[in-house]
């Protein structure tokens, strides 16, 4: 059983990296999506905005490219938030 299907309630937001070692951010929200439909992904990544959105992830998912400061994040979780459709990957 994974952390997201305990968690008692709802989990109105997942920021993931696009690149992890066991499973990649899509792969995460592609897993979340089945099992917690309401939940909306932010996903992040060291490599540019283009090339993320060219070969790993859609136009019309979230994303903050790295480094980013405290109000940067802030500002684009809020952003998600605001936006009102859940997973999208």
């Amino acid at each position: 059983m994974t952390a997201a299907e305990r968690y008692p309630t709802s989990i109105p937001l997942v920021v993931t990296d696009v690149v992890m070692p066991k499973m990649s951010g899509p792969e995460l929200a592609e897993h979340l999506r089945k099992m917690r439909p309401e939940t909306r992904v932010l996903f992040m990544s060291g490599y540019t905005d283009a090339i993320v959105r060219h070969s790993v992830i859609d136009r019309s998912v979230f994303f903050v490219q790295k480094p980013f400061t405290a109000t940067m994040l802030a500002r684009k979780v809020r952003e998600v938030l605001d936006h009102g459709s859940s997973i999208s990957a």
